[in-house]
């Protein structure tokens, strides 16, 4: 079987629309929460959430090929192609019928539909746009990767909501290593600061909706009360060791293990013991041949809810045994907001940033301890210390668990 590598990143994030001013925003603990301007959210009940800023696609994307794009695959598109630019792939260096795209959303075009149902309702059929559908469906944002860079293998979209991006990452992974693809551009993709999700997710109070933004999204601290919405793109090029190294390419970290669970418990709420969550991370160590005292950190799922960071504690202490109070543990979260099925794929390359710089970035706006969260969750401060090896935690509605395994490239 293969060893799987990354050899490139791109990213668009409420902290910055690239990689290097991302990294910068995460080490200094800045927040890209802020008052929603993408609507008007007078009448809303959640006012904050963490907006992608100075997006310009067009230093990427054509004119006139934007105006045919949802903001969500506005996103994937330039991080996929920020990424492909790092890893140095162009035409004539790979098989396009061995290089796919495995790039998913947790609600894809959403905004499509909220613009276009007023005007069947109100106006007629007929006043529908021919591309609401293409502009709807979630995979469209690996097929718009695809055809920007050529890419001809494999191209499937996992929706997993917020464990999209892990999964997509995972399986990516999985292909690789048992030989179906070369290389893979994986990741997530996420719009949806939009009305329809705001007042749906703030009505089954999963949503932030305080008026102090000190406290918007403060994982693991006694006072969260709920999530605030983030949108942008992770993306990853992994490529097979064999492939990488034949070609010369700069490798920057290996993913070295991939687990995955279901919880088959309820439609939102995550298995109350943290079974399935402790699962998918013990699966994730196994698969890489690691024990839980090699881990250096963990970038945990913490969206700042009451009940996630109770029962990921409680998962991360299962699996990691007594080891789970001297690994780092932050949530990145904390500034980036959640970008639900993006969120996974940024979070995977902050931790091979973590592993390529040493530095754990913090968990901001920490302040009153929770007695049900006593770990070490890097409070208001990055610290610099080795890192080897990196876990990344997500977890999704209806029970979705996924976690991955990076690791220095040693040999």
């Amino acid at each position: 079987m293969e060893r799987v590598v990354i050899t490139g990143m791109g990213a668009v994030t409420p902290i910055g629309n690239d990689v290097p001013t991302f990294w910068e925003n995460l080490k200094a603990g800045k927040s890209g929460i802020g008052p929603i301007t993408l609507f008007d959210a007078t009448n809303f009940k959640a006012k904050f959430a963490a907006e992608v800023k100075g997006f310009d696609p067009t230093q990427y994307i054509d004119k006139r090929d934007c105006k045919r794009m949802e903001r969500f695959c506005q996103f994937a598109v330039v991080a996929a192609k920020q990424a492909f630019l790092q890893a140095g792939l162009s035409d004539g260096n790979f098989d396009p019928y061995r290089a796919g795209v495995f790039f998913g959303s947790g609600v894809g075009g959403l905004e499509a539909f909220e613009v276009e149902f007023p005007k069947m309702i109100e106006k007629g059929p007929g006043r529908v746009s021919p591309l609401c559908i293409p502009e709807l469906i979630a995979n469209m944002g690996a097929a718009q990767i695809s055809m920007a860079l050529g890419l001809k293998g494999e191209s499937i979209c996992p929706v997993t909501a917020c464990a999209t991006g892990n999964h997509a990452i995972g399986e990516a992974y999985r292909a690789i290593k048992h030989g179906y693809q070369d290389i893979v551009v994986a990741g997530g993709a996420e719009a949806c600061i939009i009305r329809i999700a705001n007042a749906g997710f703030s009505n089954m109070k999963a949503l932030y909706t305080g008026d102090d933004i000190r406290t918007a999204s403060i994982p693991f601290d006694a006072r969260r009360s709920g999530f605030v919405m983030g949108e942008g793109a992770g993306a990853v090029v992994l490529e097979s060791l064999s492939h990488a190294q034949a070609r010369g390419a700069t490798i920057l970290a290996e993913v070295a293990g991939y687990g995955a669970t279901s919880d088959a418990y309820h439609i939102t709420a995550p298995d109350p013991e943290g079974e399935g969550g402790a699962r998918a991370l013990e699966i994730a160590m196994q698969d890489a041949g690691v024990s839980p005292d090699q881990v250096d950190y963990i970038n945990a799922h913490g969206t700042s809810t009451p009940i996630n960071e109770k029962i990921e504690t409680m998962a991360i202490k299962k699996a990691m045994g007594e080891a789970a109070y001297h690994v780092h543990i932050s949530s990145t979260k904390s500034m980036t907001g959640h970008l639900l099925g993006a969120a996974g794929a940024v979070e995977a390359i902050a931790c091979v940033l973590a592993i390529q710089n040493g530095i754990i970035p913090p968990t901001i706006g920490y302040e009153v301890p929770d007695p049900d969260c006593d770990l070490d969750i890097t409070p208001n401060h990055a610290v610099e210390a080795p890192v080897r090896i990196a876990l990344s935690n997500s977890l999704g509605f209806g029970g979705h668990n996924a976690a991955l395994l990076f690791r220095k490239m040693e040999d």
